[in-house]
């Protein structure tokens, strides 16, 4: 199990993208970070010890954190690193990976947030297509649905700059290679891990806009159907992209209750889409009264702090060896040089914790 400084450090590494994005340079003062997440000084001075270690930081006497700015050069070679959420959990270790592996390799890089809208995707993409890039490295916006910017990933290729997916790629565009989670598989494991457990009537709550959420709850099913159980479509919920924003910004509980009165009935455990929901389920139920695993079992994937900061640690599916953004960087880079890459799925590890 990560420690707390590590925890924290995950957390400041999307304050630190978040903060960028909007033109600030100075992160909170210690006291301020220490109030706000419930932690001790000393957890605080441990995660900007790493963070400034990784580069990402630097601490000036007196004066507090500083964002460190990367150095740019007229003739450095550029990537373009495209995600749907600058404040996704998941993205600030993904977007460490890739920029350290692009960075050794002589690239500097660019960052742009979609917000999950196609319309936004569509001017990133315009812009870039009149920009000197060297290549794409995007988290394509509603995977879910065929996208109707193909026009502009076809003329990127034209051009031939490389444009690498991840996470999930457009069935309209599948001649593009992608690294994405296995995401069937991640949601058949985590089903006959609970099937294994006794659990036979199991919910599921999944991102409806993303391609990851449908592939996920295929899995679960698939797996309960070899298994002669029954699939309750009530049991299940979908939520999307602007949902998401309310559960995050404690906006959405009705959202979580719901699903928690209308959905649960009868049923004893939830596979959940990610962390960050699981993390909002466990919190609400726990208001309720509800005993976490005695009542009901939650499993979830990402194994990110999340699922580690809450008085029930969530059992989570994650990756301990391969990771997306080495994975994606290094693909990349091929694609660069002209080599022919293909598409990946990278495995899923399963990380036991009192939750489930």
């Amino acid at each position: 199990m990560a420690s707390k400084y590590r925890n924290l450090a995950d957390i400041l590494r999307a304050e630190i993208a978040k903060l960028s994005s909007l033109g600030s340079s100075r992160l909170p003062t210690e006291a301020e970070i220490t109030k706000q997440y419930n932690v001790s000084r000393q957890t605080v001075r441990n995660a900007l010890e790493l963070l400034e270690s990784e580069g990402l930081i630097e601490r000036r006497q007196g004066s507090g954190s500083y964002i460190r700015q990367k150095k740019t050069e007229s003739d450095l070679k550029q990537i373009a690193l495209v995600t749907s959420f600058i404040d996704d959990y998941i993205f600030p270790t993904i977007l460490h990976d890739a920029q350290s592996i692009f960075e050794k390799n002589g690239y500097s890089t660019i960052v742009y947030a979609t917000d999950n809208k196609i319309s936004r995707e569509r001017e990133i993409l315009l812009s870039l297509i009149n920009k000197n890039i060297s290549a794409i490295l995007i988290e394509g916006s509603k995977t879910a649905l065929p996208t109707a910017n193909a026009d502009l990933f076809l003329r990127l290729k034209e051009m031939e700059i490389p444009v690498l997916f991840i996470h999930g790629s457009y069935r309209n565009l599948k001649d593009f290679p992608c690294i994405s989670d296995d995401n069937f598989a991640g949601g058949y494991m985590l089903a006959n891990y609970l099937i294994a457990k006794g659990h036979k009537k199991i919910a599921g709550i999944f991102k409806s806009d993303d391609e990851q959420g449908p592939e996920r709850y295929y899995g679960l099913v698939s797996a309960m159907v070899e298994a002669g159980l029954r699939i309750n479509d009530s049991s299940f919920c979908w939520y999307d992209s602007e949902d998401r924003k309310a559960i995050i910004n404690n906006e959405g509980f009705d959202r979580i209750d719901r699903f928690i009165n209308k959905r649960l009935a009868g049923s004893s455990a939830v596979v959940c889409y990610n962390d960050e929901i699981a993390y909002s389920l466990v919190k609400r139920l726990l208001e309720k009264g509800t005993k976490i695993p005695e009542e009901i079992a939650i499993v979830s994937f990402d194994n990110s702090f999340y699922s580690q900061i809450g008085s029930v640690p969530i059992t989570s599916l994650g990756h301990n060896k391969e990771r997306t953004g080495k994975c994606a960087a290094n693909t990349l880079l091929a694609m660069i040089k002209g080599e022919k890459v293909e598409s990946r799925k990278i495995s899923w590890q399963l990380s036991e914790r009192l939750s489930g």
